[in-house]
């Protein structure tokens, strides 16, 4: 049984976001990948489109999501879900930081509006 301690998380920085990575198959996952990502206070969105279903819940303050074009304000507790296709972005306009946690299946992909092919490790 694979088991990932809080101070095995692999950190992975971008657009001024962490993602702290749990599950993936370097950690054991075979088909699923899962990580928390912490986003500072008044920190702007990278919209991208998602290759792969995308569960987000928000662990702690709020976080605005706008998925395909709709624009909702989520609290801890909160759960969004972007299809396969869908274009995301996240930001936090407040003043306070946020965590949320998101599970997606291995390989996932996004796209940036400039064309731009990802591949996060963190979902790898």
């Amino acid at each position: 049984m694979p088991v990932i301690r809080a101070s095995e998380a692999v950190v992975h920085e971008m657009h001024g976001v962490r993602f702290v990575s749990y599950a993936t198959p370097a950690a054991g996952s075979k088909e699923l990948c899962a990580w928390r990502t912490e986003i500072p206070a008044s920190t702007p969105g990278v919209a991208h489109t998602v290759s792969r279903e995308e569960i987000l819940h928000v662990l702690s303050g709020s976080l605005r999501f706008t998925i395909d074009g709709r624009t909702d304000t989520l609290v801890a507790g909160d759960t969004a879900i972007a299809t396969p296709g869908a274009t995301l972005t996240v930001e936090n306009p407040g003043d306070l930081p946020a965590t949320m946690w998101t599970t997606t299946s291995v390989g996932l992909e996004a796209v940036l509006a400039d064309g731009t092919h990802l591949s996060p490790p963190w979902a790898q």
